[in-house]
């Protein structure tokens, strides 16, 4: 296999029992990507439950707690490749008291999964997984209509759910959305076409999988390099050098070109990029490289390196964000939190809760505390500037996690709008 061939995150989501763990476990069985002992160990496991043929979703079900009740908990993560892409898998859970684990899948994703049961249509749990894909900036979805063999694989009933769907995902500004009929269990439509549904001219999951265009999914317009390491070396050798390591969230940088390291504001040019492999001449999102640069200047972790002249992002002490609430502790307005924005980490207060959605109805409601899952509006007032563009415009720069003093936990997500 190439070793430039892309990666492609993706979750799946859907109401409980509407088959996802199955999909994912027919996904990996019929793409060759388990192990002969792991399909034993599910076998056997599958006979004591008196299973008349193996249960697949039991490649996902991993943590115990699951398997005593047969539902997905945690995010479980599966990783498989074909000779055209790599994948990582994200089975996200269905109960809606599981939303944060969804929002962890997707905040990386590229693309998701939204099953429908055939027999049940689009349910309220439907609408709440595709909103929180629309928030989340996922780039493409698949509308994946799966046991179409509880229905006789009924073209019309399809048709129904596509139909019911695509006016719902209108409102969610979802435009790119592949509708796919399939049955996980006999695995019709997931990795070879179904010749029970001769009616469907598409592609099968895998053959989407493997050729939705992902390229187009990172900013690149717009260069975006946060400093995460000043290197110094302190050798006779290198005693000279000095380098800013970090990851291109968005854009390309090229030796020579003018770049404005804010929030200083100062300018200067790029002398040379350096990888583990040797020096570059241009590099890209999402490459790790060090950035040699012409003057010496005053940096440290968590500037932004831009493009001098390109589109600038903001630079503020106050904004407004989408945020979800990961903790079982709720949010106190008046405790100060860390919010940790790409490289850069600043106090914060959080100065006005405007509004909770109700992830079913999609309506706004007034709240005076956020509890654990609840997804608000708010403002918050930070200590030090950060530099950050909206999170419809880079998914990296725009993002942010709110971090607990007091016990070092993960409390938030935001998204900037």
């Amino acid at each position: 296999m190439n070793t430039n061939t892309q990666l492609l995150r993706f979750i799946t989501a859907g109401s409980v029992d509407d088959g996802k763990s199955t999909l994912i476990g027919r996904l990996l069985h019929d793409s060759k990507s388990i192990f002969e002992d792991q399909f034993s160990a599910i076998s056997k496991t599958s006979e004591k439950r008196g299973m008349a043929a193996v249960d697949l979703s039991l490649l996902t079900d991993g943590l115990q707690a699951e398997r005593e009740q047969g539902i997905t908990i945690d995010v479980a993560y599966r990783y498989f490749a074909t000779p055209r892409r790599k994948f990582i898998i994200g089975d996200t859970p269905g109960h809606e008291q599981y939303t944060r684990n969804m929002v962890t899948a997707a905040s990386t994703a590229n693309l998701a999964i939204i099953l429908v049961d055939a027999r049940k249509g689009v349910l309220t749990q439907t609408r709440r997984h595709s909103y929180l894909t629309s928030l989340l900036g996922v780039p493409h979805v698949v509308l994946a209509v799966n046991k179409m063999d509880m229905v006789d694989y009924s073209k019309q009933r399809f048709e129904e759910i596509v139909g019911e769907y695509k006016r719902f995902a209108a409102q969610l500004d979802l435009h790119d959305v592949h509708c796919i009929p399939l049955s996980a269990l006999n695995g019709d439509n997931v990795v070879e076409r179904s010749a029970s549904m001769d009616w469907y001219v598409g592609p099968s999951l895998l053959e989407l999988l493997e050729t939705v265009a992902i390229d187009h999914d990172v900013n690149t317009r717009d260069f975006r390099f946060p400093v995460q390491w000043v290197c110094r070396p302190q050798t006779d050798e290198y005693h000279d050098f000095r380098g800013f390591s970090g990851r291109i969230e968005a854009g390309e940088v090229s030796v020579g070109d003018e770049i404005t390291i804010l929030p200083s504001g100062r300018s200067t040019r790029v002398k040379e990029i350096v990888t583990y492999d040797g020096k570059l001449q241009t590099a890209f999102a999402p490459q790790s490289v060090q950035l040699t640069l012409e003057d010496e200047i005053d940096i440290s972790r968590g500037d932004l390196f831009v493009k001098s002249g390109g589109n600038k992002p903001s630079v503020e002490r106050e904004f407004e964000a989408m945020l979800c609430w990961l903790s079982e502790t709720p949010l106190d307005k008046n405790r100060k939190y860390l919010v940790k924005h790409t490289t850069r980490s600043a106090k914060c207060l959080f100065s006005r809760l405007y509004y909770r959605v109700d992830v079913n109805s999609l309506e706004p409601h007034a709240v005076e505390q956020l509890h654990m899952n609840d997804i608000a509006r708010v403002a918050l007032k930070i200590q030090q500037p950060l530099v950050f563009d909206r999170y419809e415009e880079d998914r990296a720069t725009g993002s942010f996690i709110v971090i607990d003093e007091a016990t070092n936990n993960t409390v938030a997500a935001g998204m900037i709008s």
